[in-house]
């Protein structure tokens, strides 16, 4: 598992200093037909707005 999760989505309710993500989970999902290739394929839905 990740130690720390990187993150510069500061508008992010769970955005910490030095771009940390303090969630503690976090769910990436496909918006794809398929299994993603790419990671433009992928989404964060951790995401909550601040």
């Amino acid at each position: 598992m990740a130690k720390d999760v990187v993150c510069e989505v500061n508008s992010c309710t769970h955005w910490a200093e030095e771009n940390k993500c303090s969630a503690e989970s976090i769910f990436v999902a496909f918006h794809s037909s398929q299994e993603p290739k790419r990671a433009e394929e992928t989404d964060c839905k951790t995401f909550e707005s601040k």
